[in-house]
């Protein structure tokens, strides 16, 4: 079975946020609901490690240093690769979260997110066909 494509064992589910212990938090969170988890500081990171192609669902925050969240999910949908984003963002407009929405984004929650809505919220999205 394709990992992409897999459901939670086999799904990589990648995080990406400036912010160590969230992502940390995040990351474990994942892992003990049986998913395989990796988590990057930036968005230059997680283009640079290789396994966006892999990624079966992102956690995305909005703002960081660099390429911020909207400028990476931008990246994403024009590659030949799209990938289903759940952004999890501490500070947000309205308008950044109807842009992200619009821009194909299966969800917009804010820190810190309850986290029974974020892993219903992923498996929602490992069961969604990607926008191409």
């Amino acid at each position: 079975m394709n990992a992409k494509n897999g459901t939670r064992g086999e799904a990589l589910v990648s995080v990406v946020d400036d912010d160590s212990l969230m992502r940390s938090s995040t990351r474990r969170l994942l892992r003990s609901a049986g998913f395989r988890a990796e988590a990057f500081a930036s968005a230059e990171d997680f283009l640079r490690s290789g396994l966006a192609e892999e990624t079966a669902c992102l956690i995305l925050d909005l703002r960081m240093p660099g390429m911020n969240g909207l400028q990476l999910q931008k990246r994403l949908a024009e590659s030949s690769n799209p990938v289903p984003i759940i952004f999890l963002s501490a500070h947000s407009s309205a308008n950044e979260e109807r842009q992200a929405l619009q821009a194909g984004a299966v969800e917009f929650l804010q820190k810190p997110a309850n986290k029974n809505v974020l892993l219903l919220a992923i498996r929602n999205a490992l069961k969604a066909p990607p926008d191409k």
